[in-house]
């Protein structure tokens, strides 16, 4: 049985710590500790899973273009914002959260995932997608009852850990400087969505939050992006989108949109293979300024 996630919640805080301040690196050189052990299960576990990378990678789901050079974007108009891994560094809590319960449940033989394994099949996906990857013979239901809990662990986990990318609020102030109109767009459950945004003190600083799970298709799928255009009013022709993994990163491509890679967590062949535009550390990378001044500053050109 399931134990409550609140009973996990001391032991997972004092390990936070630790993965939080961790560089982006970390994600796959820390993994060697537990990959022999994985694989003796691959058989077993990973085999009867529908592989997540795959699934990621298929023609329905992969766009066939990078999308448009950022300087044909000029004048820029809105801009779009994924919520996990790109406002905040949410993935270490995510990772541990997952880490915690699914050993519970004797996924992989108790053998705990790696932080590889999660950035490889979990990071940037959604629930119903999740549920059956991980347990492709449970009740599915009784898979989602366990995405549920996880997600309340990370809640609980996240109401005192969770901070800002850097460079965000300054991002902020230069968007509503500039009048330019936005929206955030997530594969989180609501209840996850809007408390990051309230805890990063951005609920009323984006006037539209679309979920992933509310539209037709969530991402890798184009859909969640082309219904927050919709609602603002916005063009592909004159908005950029940031994302911070590769579900993301093609979501926002698929929707005709260049997208600006975070690389938060994830490493950069990832977001590049993907198609983003532009990779930057976080919001304070002189790339990024350099790159919107020079979008601002440009006349409209024709699209072709």
């Amino acid at each position: 049985m399931l134990a409550s996630p609140r009973a996990s919640a001391s032991r997972a805080r004092g390990l936070l710590i630790s993965y939080i301040s961790a560089p982006s690196s970390r994600i796959v050189s820390n993994s060697n500790r537990n990959r022999a052990s994985f694989r003796r299960g691959e058989e077993d576990t990973t085999k009867k899973n529908r592989s997540f990378i795959s699934w990621t990678m298929s023609s329905e789901a992969t766009p066939v273009s990078n999308g448009r050079a950022l300087s044909k974007q000029a004048p820029l108009e809105a801009i779009l914002f994924d919520i996990d891994g790109t406002l905040c560094d949410s993935d270490p809590i995510h990772f541990l959260a997952f880490r915690e319960l699914l050993q519970q449940v004797g996924f992989n033989d108790g053998v705990p995932i790696t932080e590889e394994f999660f950035s490889a099949n979990i990071s940037g996906g959604h629930n119903d997608d999740l549920a059956r990857a991980l347990f492709p013979d449970m009740d599915f239901e009784k898979a989602m009852k366990f995405m549920d809990d996880k997600e309340a662990f990370f809640r609980e986990l996240a109401a005192d850990q969770l901070k800002a990318v850097d460079g965000l609020h300054d991002l902020c102030r230069w968007i509503e400087a500039r009048n330019l109109k936005r929206a955030a767009v997530t594969n989180a459950p609501r209840a996850n969505a809007e408390m990051m945004l309230s805890l990063l003190g951005l609920t009323d600083f984006f006037p539209v939050l679309i979920i992933g799970s509310e539209c037709a298709r969530a991402k890798p799928f184009p859909d969640p992006y082309l219904k927050g255009m919709e609602l603002i009013g916005a063009s592909p022709e004159h908005t950029i989108i940031f994302e911070d993994s590769a579900s993301g990163v093609r979501a926002g491509v698929a929707a005709g949109v260049p997208v600006i890679g975070l690389t938060t967590r994830n490493p950069e062949k990832v977001l590049n293979d993907a198609g983003a535009s532009l990779l930057i550390k976080d919001f304070q990378d002189p790339k990024l300024l350099s790159v919107l001044e020079e979008i601002q500053l440009q006349p409209a050109v024709a699209k072709f």
